[in-house]
């Protein structure tokens, strides 16, 4: 199967997960529900995304997501959309206009339905998945495929891991958990690395850091390979990716934020 680009928003890669090696403990969440604690309705992040051009990292494009409380199936949800874009000038090299939307169960933080409509270069692709949550199914414009209990899509799994309490692991210890992506099923893991001073272009935060194991595709290469940082506060956004392409490296900065639900105290000095 073909694996999908993911070029614009490679936040969105954080949790594309492959098979959890042997060091540390792996941590499991079998009850398939996890309380939100870190965002809330209304909070707005955008990132903006570098390529590394000659030795020079160069402003390729941006991606942003927003949340908003509706309502899905009589049930409130958070609908969350990540969108990703080059910048026009990069256009002509790739051009990338990604749309991703979740809807995610505010009691359970579990994904109820996603929505993908990319546009990378001459790749278009749309989907729209349904979860069933009761038959452990998903739906899809392909067909129905069984999915474990707590699965959950590219987007609603980043929202999931902010809720991920850090302060019980110890470095090298792995929290996994499954996805749903291009009608398959990855069995998943972020390793925990440990905290750290970041300086980033929007400024200098204390931060948790760790690694997903990526899945192997056009752009990324496998294996740990990105690097993720997130405030050391209890909003956990996160504040830095950097990651090797297959040609040159990625750099990905938070720049703006709206709508926190906490105070954003790890940070130390604004740029």
């Amino acid at each position: 199967m073909k694996k999908t680009k993911f070029f614009a928003a490679p936040f969105l890669l954080l949790m594309v997960l492959g098979i959890a090696s042997d060091e540390g403990k792996t941590y499991t969440n079998d009850a398939c529900t996890i309380k939100n604690v870190a965002f809330k309705a209304g909070e707005k992040v955008s990132f903006t995304v570098y390529y590394n051009v000659a030795g020079v990292y160069v402003n390729a494009g941006i991606a942003t997501f927003t949340n908003t409380l509706e309502t899905l199936n009589g049930k409130p949800v958070y609908h969350i959309v990540g969108e990703g874009k080059t910048n026009d000038s990069y256009d002509w090299i790739f051009k990338v206009r990604d749309k991703y939307e979740t809807y995610i169960d505010t009691t359970t933080m579990q994904a109820m339905k996603f929505v993908r409509n990319v546009h990378e270069g001459n790749h278009k692709k749309y989907q729209l998945v349904t979860f069933n949550k009761t038959a452990n199914t998903a739906i899809t414009n392909d067909g129905v495929f069984k999915v474990p209990a707590c699965v959950q899509d590219v987007v609603s799994s980043v929202f999931y891991a902010r809720n991920i309490d850090f302060s019980i692991l110890r470095p090298n210890d792995k929290i996994a958990f499954s996805m749903f992506l291009d009608n398959e099923v990855y069995n998943m893991y972020i390793r925990y690395l440990g905290k750290e001073t970041v300086t980033t272009r929007y400024g200098k935060f204390k931060a948790i850091k760790f690694k997903p194991m990526l899945i192997k595709g056009t752009i990324f290469e496998g294996g740990e390979n990105m690097t993720v940082w997130v405030t050391d506060d209890a909003n956990h956004v996160p504040v830095r990716i950097e990651s090797p392409i297959v040609v040159g490296k990625v750099k990905i900065d938070m720049m703006s934020f709206e709508n926190l639900r906490h105070p954003l105290t790890s940070l130390i000095k604004k740029k």
